[in-house]
């Protein structure tokens, strides 16, 4: 068993203490979560027509009113008949009975159909990005997103060098602040310029709340607290139509999103309820630090520092025997005559040994990849998987909701379908493991994008729709378990660099979708062409991952270097003769 490991499980495992903290860690996740579900609202298209200008209608004209000045200045396009939003009747004639000519841009502004998104008030209607200046709001959308890529890369490397925590407050302070400049922007590029800065701080403060998350987890629970955070997101995401319903205008909702933040650093600023990572201390060589961070988890969890498994799991359920717990006491009185502190000796024993080697602590830089084996390669397949499930949702989004005015089913759809992920995620993946259930999601997006390329002009209507949804599941499930893979497949030195390189990866195929929407969509085809084939391609890439379920989390480049593919159906995690996967796991 390794060093690391032996400390954390003398320091009482995953016991109460660590429990209660990777709990804690999910509440931040509503506050994050209704900042990212800000987007959509903010860019909400509402149905909009020019106001109509007298001044451009016959003499005879002017003294309509209502409906009538409508029918007189706005033309009607298509079999709908509906109002054209970017149009005006043109009359060359003077007289009351010429017909118009010819139409022209609009003069006096639009008439926008409110609330759109629960909002009167939005950027959209605010700044009029509509027609002419339509492409400014898929320009807002992309900014957003790199700040988010922009974040995740940055941010993640700042992790591996500062420490999850000082990332996790610094990005809220800065997220605070930005949110708060938001609702006060006074043009449309200071909201360009800040939202691209405020996306970059949530995707800090969310990276570094994952990876912190994911290093108090003990192997057999970090499928399920790290889904019950993406539940908790969901929350948020489905909490903030309600307060735009409230609010009525984005900069009030822009301002209690800030706000939100802010009581989140207010809070999780306190190290008991968000304490550096012990196991990144460990993995650095910052043992003064990571000495009391765990002396802290010992007293909280009340473990024998023996160092065996069953007196282990005995003591964390308190049913140690007298003799053992009465020799326990003794031996802590010894350590320290004037503190009671649990698994003083064998914390101090491991610490010990681990300062042997390396007395000062060491940072490692991302670009070490390059002098590695294996790892680089899971972080390219996962990265790569991850941009293929980013980006061909939009391609099923576009067969579910093809009009632009539809807001509620498709925001609604997406989180239910972001549920309907995670349960399924939870059922399969300790059971089948995740390089399976990963392959499985690849199959049936891959699929399901062929069968609606090729089968879109003779297959039913409920067929379409079938495989659209089933796609959209597939391709969430397939982002959600890239990000979890990536954060057990590199190691802790650069967990947080090589996590940010992977969602990095799923907020550049999202963002293919707004640069198409500027381009008029013209484009659109193609990219779900070549995003069905990076699908396929990712496919066969997927088989050459290791398994990392039941397995210890890799601390140095070395250890995940030792990450081998086992076999894909049948095989135990045990057959790869892995330093890093205690005995206990490997099943006979």
């Amino acid at each position: 068993m390794e060093p690391e490991v032996r400390v954390l499980r003398a320091a009482g495992g995953f016991g109460r203490a660590r429990r209660l903290l990777v709990a804690a860690s999910w509440l931040p996740c509503v506050a994050l979560g209704l900042a990212l579900g800000s987007e959509p609202l903010l860019t909400a298209l509402p149905g909009h027509h020019c106001r109509p200008d007298p001044s451009l209608l016959p003499p005879a004209l002017r003294a309509l009113s209502g409906s009538a000045l409508l029918d007189a200045s706005v033309p009607r396009l298509g079999p709908a008949r509906a109002r054209s939003p970017c149009l005006l009747l043109r009359y060359s004639e003077p007289t009351p009975r010429a017909p118009p000519n010819g139409t022209r841009s609009c003069t006096r502004g639009w008439h926008y159909a409110l609330p759109a998104a629960g909002l009167l008030r939005s950027p959209v209607t605010e700044w009029n990005l509509v027609c002419e200046d339509g492409w400014k709001v898929p320009l807002e959308q992309t900014s957003h997103l790199l700040g988010w890529l922009l974040g995740c890369v940055i941010l993640g490397m700042g992790c591996d060098r500062f420490g999850r925590r000082v990332v996790f407050l610094a990005s809220l302070v800065l997220a605070t602040g930005l949110g708060a400049g938001e609702a006060l922007a006074a043009s449309f590029p200071a909201l360009l310029a800040l939202r691209l800065l405020h996306g970059g701080a949530l995707a800090g403060a969310s990276l570094a709340l994952y990876v912190a998350r994911l290093e108090l987890c003990d192997p057999p629970h970090r499928l399920a607290f790290s889904m019950g955070a993406g539940l908790f997101s969901v929350v948020g995401t489905l909490l903030l139509p309600g307060l735009a319903l409230l609010a009525q205008d984005w900069r009030l909702l822009q301002g209690l999103s800030a706000l939100a933040t802010g009581l989140l650093l207010l809070f999780w600023g306190f190290p008991a309820l968000f304490p550096e990572s012990p196991c990144w201390l460990l993995a650095t060589g910052q043992l003064g630090q990571a000495r009391k961070i765990l002396w802290h988890f010992a007293e909280a969890s009340g473990v024998d520092p023996e160092n065996s498994p069953e007196e282990e799991s005995s003591l964390v359920t308190g049913n140690a025997p007298a003799k053992r717990r009465e020799a326990w006491v003794l031996e802590e009185e010894r350590c320290h005559p004037h503190v009671y502190t649990p698994s003083c000796s064998l914390i101090s024993t491991e610490l010990d040994m681990l300062s042997a080697g390396s007395p000062q602590p060491q940072h490692h830089w991302v670009l070490e990849l390059r002098h590695t084996r294996i790892t680089w390669r899971n972080g390219l397949i996962l990265g790569f998987s991850s941009l293929v499930g980013g980006g061909i949702r939009a391609s099923f989004l576009q067969r579910l909701a093809p009009r632009e005015s539809a807001f509620y089913g498709p925001y609604f759809l997406g989180a239910g379908l972001e549920v309907a992920a995670i349960v399924f995620l939870l059922l399969t993946v300790d059971r089948w493991g995740r390089r399976l259930v990963l392959l499985l999601s690849t199959l049936v997006v891959g699929l399901a994008s062929l069968l609606l390329l090729s089968g879109v002009q003779y297959l039913p209507g409920w067929t379409l729709l079938f495989l659209s949804v089933l796609g959209l599941l597939a391709s969430r499930a397939v982002s959600i378990l890239s990000s979890l893979f990536g954060a057990e497949v590199f190691p802790t030195v650069i967990r947080g660099s090589g996590l940010g390189l992977v969602l990095a990866a799923e907020f550049l195929g999202q963002a293919a979708a707004p640069l198409a929407d500027m381009q008029g969509r013209r484009g659109f085809f193609l990219q779900h062409v070549v995003f069905t084939s990076f699908a396929i391609l990712a496919l066969l890439c997927v088989l050459l991952l290791p398994e990392s379920r039941g397995r210890g989390l890799p601390q140095s480049l070395e250890d995940s270097d030792r990450l081998r593919r086992s076999p894909l159906l049948r095989g135990r995690p045990c057959q790869d003769h892995l330093p890093l996967l205690p005995p206990s796991y490997c099943q006979a």
